[in-house]
């Protein structure tokens, strides 16, 4: 493993952590402080352009001011009620969200793991109160390759041993189907007992992974056509992220249940949120599911600015055209260590061809050394995924980072 000079206040910071913290993350050893745009920086003080986002958490940038000055304005006045008090911005974030996306109503959370959680729960409900499922027997369907938390229930669904092994029993009626296979889908869908398809439009963590063109319209129409509610995951790739506002919007296609999360908020606070129409909703009655902070006062006043934030500065349109730019320039590039190139919008990847797996963990150190932040996933992938606001010049700078990077591998 390549070996990292790190300064005195950074392994100090790294020691307290590796001391006193759960040693359930490997992250890159930088220790931020700051961040502004599509920029962060570090104890030291050195600059680097963020290309995680916040696993696409700060989509609309760091410390956005006007989401900042949303979250400051709210937090004088009112930050909590719980659940058990309405709130003046409660039926505001509702009546906005719920417009803002096209469903009769919104169940809020907080962590993108919890809308899943969310949905599984509507899903199942509805599919004993309206498809007539008989109780405890309904089935959810997911895609291998999948990854919406690290909670049981989303282990449960799991394809990645390094999510579920050593954690089971896991959680019944979860079954799964090869990503990007309709025809394995409709064999699934033939048993009565399916309530649900839970797909991410594009797989992130698994490298972002794009199916084929017409998938998610053919997935709608099956669930169409075998009663089965679509509900897609889009904590990552939505809000712009993939160059439309919901990667869905790609196929013009409409989920029975829409997850979000991460950049609802900006990145300032955990927000998420499931949205559905009422035949799926109303069937969750009082005291049956819900959180203490769900929907708080806070989260409320920052996720309308956040999306306000998002279509007044056009991120998805900027997406779109700074993604095809940086995959075009990448391909430019001419790297005998980039295998593949994939992506939509700023959501994008790039497969590293090379026999040693840890040759993308030591590009992401050398590309940290460089004044460029990313990750790897799943060995040789890595995720290139800045802030939605980047502009062409800083897209053609980090490429030429990148690619300086890249060579010191050759």
């Amino acid at each position: 493993m390549q070996t990292q000079q790190l300064s005195e206040q950074t392994a100090h910071y790294l020691l307290l952590e590796e001391q006193f913290g759960a040693h359930n993350y490997h992250p890159i050893p930088v220790v931020l402080e700051r961040g502004e745009g599509v920029f962060l920086y570090d104890v030291d003080g050195k600059k680097y352009f963020d290309f995680l986002s916040g696993y696409s958490a700060v989509n609309q940038g760091h410390c956005h001011p006007r989401i900042i000055n949303a979250l400051i304005d709210q937090s004088k006045k009112l930050t909590l009620t719980s659940r058990a008090f309405h709130s003046n911005l409660l039926g505001n974030y509702a009546k906005y969200i719920t417009s803002y996306f096209g469903y009769d109503k919104v169940l809020p959370m907080n962590t993108g793991v919890e809308g899943g959680e969310t949905a599984v729960k509507l899903a199942r409900r509805w599919g004993y109160d309206k498809k007539g499922i008989e109780e405890n027997k309904a089935k959810i369907i997911f895609a291998n390759g999948n990854f919406w938390g690290r909670t049981l229930a989303a282990i449960s669904s799991s394809t990645d041993p390094s999510s579920y092994k050593g954690f089971g029993p896991f959680m019944p009626g979860f079954e799964l189907v090869p990503y990007n296979d309709t025809v394995a889908l409709e064999k699934a869908f033939q048993d009565k007992n399916v309530a649900a398809f839970m797909v991410e439009p594009i797989q992130g963590e698994a490298g972002v992974v794009l199916p084929d063109e017409g998938y998610l319209t053919k997935v709608r129409e099956l669930c169409t056509e075998y009663n089965v509610l679509f509900i897609a995951d889009e904590i990552q790739t939505g809000l712009c992220r993939t160059g439309k506002m919901l990667a869905c919007d790609h196929e013009n296609v409409r989920p029975d249940i829409l997850i979000l999360g991460k950049a609802l908020s900006g990145g300032v606070l955990p927000v998420s949120a499931v949205l559905c129409d009422d035949e799926i909703m109303m069937n969750i009655k009082p005291g049956e599911h819900g959180s203490t902070y769900g929907g708080n006062p806070l989260a409320c006043a920052v996720a309308m600015e956040a999306l306000q934030v998002l279509k007044d500065e056009n991120m998805a349109e900027n997406a779109e055209n700074m993604g095809q730019l940086l995959r075009d320039e990448l391909a430019k590039l001419n790297s005998p260590l980039i295998k593949t190139i994939r992506g939509k919008g700023l959501l994008n990847a790039i497969v590293i061809n090379h026999e040693n797996s840890e040759v993308a963990w030591n590009i992401c150190l050398e590309l940290k050394n460089n004044g460029l932040l990313a990750k790897p996933t799943h060995g040789d992938k890595i995720r290139f995924a800045p802030p939605l606001l980047i502009s062409k010049e800083q897209i053609l700078e980090c490429v030429a980072i990148i690619g300086k990077t890249l060579e010191k591998f050759n």
